[in-house]
């Protein structure tokens, strides 16, 4: 056995494909390229072997295939995680490496004819039709990825294509790339008490301890202080609650123009990601780069989306007006602020809620330690589905603050596992996502694979011998993630391509997390974990009212927030010209004269950090959200018609939905369960949006 052989054999990536869960505390970024190198070598000679059959069928193509696509999923998927939860400089440069031949694979692989050919005679086979329908939609899946992979292409065009692919998998590095370093780039450093006069004790607390954790501040010889960075739970709270209306105006103006002058511009990213895209696109016969988007979704074409956002804001508008009319007249008679700016709304609303509703996130926080809200999590899915959790602290993990656990159905039998990692730190990117570890799969040699998510956040830390104290809205984020957690582990689906998550239409991927939103709510399950964390008293019920009092404030304004991202995200994929006279921000402009009912500033550069749209997964897909929400108000509809706790309901949910991923259409499902096809009442009457 040579030296090769032997780093190979020893190759905790490599040797994390046969084990339970990946080798995190071993994997170092030296690992990396060897070990992509060495799975895609045996991917392509398989391939190349798998062409060369003469009458394809499921055992002997299929198969194969899902064997390839596992095993290279074992391999980048931690890869793809470190990238998110713990970049550094090392790993950077091997990651963008890794992303290229990782892309240079995909597109090989969705390019080549001779594979096309041989997955289209499994699916004309006589005896198709007598395969599983997971094993159907698997076969007819491919053969639309396929097309849209540009497998039908030939000569110079099919060339083009796969150099457009290169070229967009590095610009979305790139641009996450600089959405990070901006966002770390700038820090507030604040020594005199006046200038954090407004923040909760909380809140003074987390940036104090920021600032005695800063290696820049420590170099620096002065560490004391506060620590304001653009990190979301730095710089949320800091615009709620700050008086000082001249640093609120520094933190705005850093925070939306973050990537968008000097070598961290993502200006010229985004002109060129729209201009490959659209050539794409076209190059596969679309109109324009939202048409070969929709293509796989729920929602046939650009017409019925737009049409979608805007009867949601003719449906919004006129309350939003009211709703800013009174937050101006509150904030000149009440704040002394005449006329209100960007960096004044969060700040005002905060304070018009407090008049309003009596009632502040950050009053609620003592009642959300982190263990309750965790473990009442728990209890309420353990009520609907019968499934219990338990944590295990000997599963290898990334960081010391990432936990592990494990589900067991109603038998004590584990069916899933997930981790989770809570906490914002340096090197981690911001927002909270879920994301594949393992999907659940029936292997060839017979062992059931059990499904394994990564539910990932960014809210604040314990600060010295305090839990971490979480608002409402960070509570109502992780039942999301936890949502989309249920959907990739309750699957029953063991077909690899169609299970959990995957070939779920990427607009209905956000029903389960929104559905879960839903019980935040509701006070029998707020009771199982709103219990403050010095006393143990449970969250009052003055307190409570107040908060289902104030759930709907400003609930117009944010419906239109979210459609004006939406609408500019398929507007600038389909009517939008690099070409042409008007720009990105004049587009967005548009957008925003149309739907908003307030103007940021000219110097606002929003879309030049919209990493869902440019660095994500949601171009062309951004109303998914709206979309799904429909979807899961209407279904949550039933649980409140039926017993917000009631098992039969549930079980009928993970049915018909949660447990089937992509081996089903998305509305057959929907209308088995509900019996009738969406409605968008429900939507419109949990936000206080009804007639």
């Amino acid at each position: 056995m040579n030296e090769t052989t032997t780093a190979l054999t020893s190759n905790p990536i490599l040797q994390g494909i046969t084990t339970k869960l990946p080798l995190f505390d071993q994997i170092k970024p030296e690992h990396v390229l060897p070990a992509i190198y060495a799975e895609l070598t045996q991917a392509r000679k398989t391939v190349a072997e798998l062409t060369q059959i003469a009458d394809p069928d499921w055992d002997s193509l299929m198969l194969p295939l899902e064997v390839i696509e596992e095993r290279l999923g074992r391999v980048w998927g931690p890869v793809s995680h470190f990238n998110g939860v713990c970049d550094s400089d090392e790993l950077r440069p091997i990651y963008q490496q890794g992303v290229a031949k990782m892309t240079e694979w995909s597109s090989e692989l969705g390019q080549n004819e001779a594979l096309y050919a041989a997955i289209r005679k499994v699916s004309e086979r006589n005896d198709f039709p007598s395969l599983s329908e997971e094993r159907q939609q698997v076969v007819n899946h491919a053969l639309r990825d396929f097309k849209l992979s540009g497998a039908e292409l030939v000569g110079d065009d099919k060339t083009r294509f796969t150099e457009i692919q290169m070229r967009l998998s590095e610009l979305a590095t790139s641009f996450s790339e600089h959405v990070m370093d901006a966002t770390r780039a700038f820090e507030l450093h604040l020594t005199d008490k006046s200038d954090v006069a407004g923040l909760p004790e909380s809140v003074r607390a987390s940036a104090a301890q920021r600032a005695t954790q800063s290696d820049k501040l420590k170099e620096s010889g002065n560490n004391n202080g506060w620590l304001i960075t653009l990190d979301a739970p730095s710089y949320i709270p800091f615009m709620q609650f700050a008086e000082n209306r001249n640093l609120r105006e520094t933190m705005y103006r850093e925070y939306v123009t973050r990537a968008s002058t000097g070598e961290l511009d993502n200006g010229p990213v985004i002109n060129e990601i729209l201009a490959l895209r659209s050539e794409a696109a076209a190059l596969l016969g679309f109109e324009h780069y939202a048409a070969s988007s929709l293509a796989s979704k729920m929602a046939t074409d650009v017409e019925e989306v737009t049409g979608f956002l805007r009867e949601l804001a003719d449906k919004s508008k006129s309350i939003a007006q009211k709703e800013f009319a009174e937050l101006q007249l509150f904030a000149d008679t009440e704040l002394g602020i005449d006329k209100l700016q960007a960096w004044d709304i969060s700040f005002a609303s905060e304070r018009l809620r407090l008049k309003t509703y009596a009632i502040s996130q950050e009053e609620l926080k003592p009642y959300f330690p982190e263990q309750n809200v965790i473990n009442g999590m728990f209890g309420l899915v353990e009520k609907l589905y019968g499934i219990t959790i338990r944590e295990r602290d000997d599963a290898p993990v990334w960081h010391e603050s990432a936990r592990y656990f494990e589900v067991s159905d109603a038998t004590g039998t584990q069916i899933s596992a997930f981790y989770l990692d809570p906490y914002a730190r340096a090197h981690k990117r911001g927002g909270a996502w879920m994301d594949e570890c393992i999907v659940r799969w029936q292997r060839p040699d017979g062992v059931l694979q059990l499904p394994v998510a990564y539910l990932v956040c960014n809210f604040d830390a314990p600060v010295g011998n305090r839990p971490a104290l979480w608002t409402h809205d960070e509570v109502t984020t992780l039942f999301h993630e936890f949502g989309h957690g249920l959907h990739h582990m309750l699957t029953t689906v063991s077909e690899l391509g169609v299970s959990g998550i995957r070939g779920v239409p990427w607009d209905a991927v956000e029903l389960p997390s929104q559905f879960m939103e839903n019980f935040c709510w509701e006070r029998q399950v707020v009771d199982l974990f709103a219990k403050h964390y010095e006393t143990g008293e449970t969250l009052p019920d003055a307190l409570f009212d107040k908060m289902l009092a104030a759930k709907n404030f400003q609930s117009a304004m944010i419906m239109l927030r979210q459609i004006e991202f939406s609408l500019f995200d398929v507007l600038v994929h389909s009517q939008f010209d690099v070409n042409g006279d008007e720009t990105v921000q004049q587009l967005l402009d548009k957008v925003r004269e149309e739907i908003s009912v307030f103007s940021p500033p000219s110097f606002n550069r929003f879309q030049n950090s919209f990493s869902h749209i440019f660095a994500g997964g949601y171009a062309a897909g951004y109303y998914s959200y709206k979309w799904a929400e429909v979807l899961s108000a209407d279904i949550y509809a039933t649980f409140e018609e039926e017993g917000v706790l009631n098992a039969d309901t549930a079980a009928r949910l993970r049915n018909e939905l949660l447990s089937i991923g992509g081996s089903r259409e998305i509305m057959d499902a929907f209308v088995a369960f509900r019996g009738r096809k969406p409605s968008v009442d429900a939507l419109l009457r949990h936000s206080g949006l009804s007639d």
